[in-house]
């Protein structure tokens, strides 16, 4: 008899739990708000409602024995009702309650002695400028909820534009020190339901106006660095009691020091190589997780790899089925179209993975610029490359 999982949400990071769902004999019912979303096409059932509607997810707890998350931008306090009558969340509620709101989640990780950035919520009461003196220009300003690829993120070079974004912004917000990184490198790991932990190769990527542009597998940093990484997502996952795959984004400064950037309790985007380049991908991993299977495997099955994300440059209606192809030419090459309908600015339409036999840097750097320069536009095309 298989397991019938519930997800909430139905974007791409459920759609690729497809071939996994359908090698353990998971069936997937999804929570999603459109009809076009991805994870639609791949379902067994669906029920259109946003993320954070309680009452849908009531329905959807009565079709399906497990339910898990997409994305975190969930009603907490109305689930935890349905926690109460039984239904079964993996992760569990009181694993994602410190994590939602930055600022909790920031003194969540500080009480542990995990490694951030210097940081503070910003008060209403207090004045502004004094609240801010001691962290300097620039700062990294943030929404405390409902922030990703970049929503709701601010550089800030100067007072003046703090102000302007507050004041017009009537929302908590987060406010860190901004780090100089040399490196922003990310990890994936997993927890079971009996707390085993597998940990993925941590990777480098890079991020432009904080969206993942493209991600190397593994990264290049020392034993130590790698092991300081893994310890930190061990200590993060066992804290939390978490069931099922978790992200961290971390920066690496000129000093060699560790800063923990942003995590995602979910499947993320920088673990998509595992698709192709590992022997259980992330999405197998979370399925195995939350489902009661025992993990397996994190090792490349390759010398490295790179993931490239394919980000929408303009409005249209296209599918790029001429630049797909052409991406789908690249020796060793795994282009994953994800169905959108609508392209827009930003917007992941898609990824390519590229295996190497080698982690040559000169082939990374290659590779990148080809992608790069047949997705798109001259004047679009990445400027910054691996080192």
């Amino acid at each position: 008899m298989s397991i019938k999982l519930g997800i909430i949400g139905g974007g791409q990071l459920a759609w690729m739990m497809a071939d996994a769902a359908n090698k353990l004999g998971v069936e997937l019912i999804v929570q999603t708000p459109s009809p076009n979303d991805p994870a639609v096409s791949i379902a067994q059932d669906s029920i259109f409602a946003a993320v954070d509607d309680a009452a849908a997810t009531e329905i959807l707890a009565t079709k399906c024995d497990i339910i898990t998350f997409e994305n975190e931008f969930v009603n907490l306090t109305a689930l935890s009702l349905l926690e109460k009558q039984g239904v079964c969340f993996r992760p569990q509620l009181s694993a994602l309650a410190p994590l939602l709101d930055k600022y909790e989640q920031r003194c969540y990780l500080r009480d542990l002695d995990l490694p951030v950035p210097q940081f503070l919520a910003l008060s209403e009461e207090k004045n502004l400028e004094s609240q801010i003196e001691n962290l300097g220009f620039p700062v990294v300003l943030k929404t405390r909820r409902h922030g990703y690829d970049g929503q709701g993120t601010f550089i800030i070079p100067d007072f003046l534009t703090l102000s302007k974004i507050v004041n017009q912004r009537h929302t908590p917000f987060l406010v860190e020190e901004f780090v100089p990184f040399t490196k922003e490198l990310a990890i994936i790991a997993a927890r079971s339901v009996n707390g085993e932990i597998v940990i993925y190769p941590a990777v480098e990527t890079l991020q432009e106006e904080q969206v993942c542009r493209w991600v190397i597998a593994p990264a290049k940093i020392t034993k130590e660095q790698s092991l300081e990484i893994e310890t930190i997502a061990d200590k993060l996952l066992n804290s939390l009691q978490y069931v099922g795959v978790f992200g961290i984004e971390l920066f690496l400064t000129a000093e060699g020091k560790i800063l923990i950037n942003e995590i995602a309790p979910r499947t993320h985007n920088s673990g998509h190589f595992s698709l192709d380049a590992c022997e259980t991908s992330q999405f197998e991993q979370h399925l195995r997780a939350v489902c009661g299977l025992a993990l397996t495997n994190t090792r490349l099955h390759c010398g490295s790899a790179v993931m490239v994300n394919l980000l929408g440059y303009e409005t249209s209606q296209s599918d790029y089925q001429k630049q797909r192809q052409q991406l789908a030419n690249i020796p060793q090459a795994t282009v994953h179209w994800y169905g959108k309908t609508e392209a827009r600015p930003g917007r992941k339409l898609g990824h390519i993975t590229v295996l190497l036999e080698q982690d040559n840097r000169n082939a990374v750097k290659n590779i990148i610029h080809k992608i790069e320069s047949i997705w798109y536009p001259p004047a679009k095309s990445c400027q910054n490359f691996p080192e």
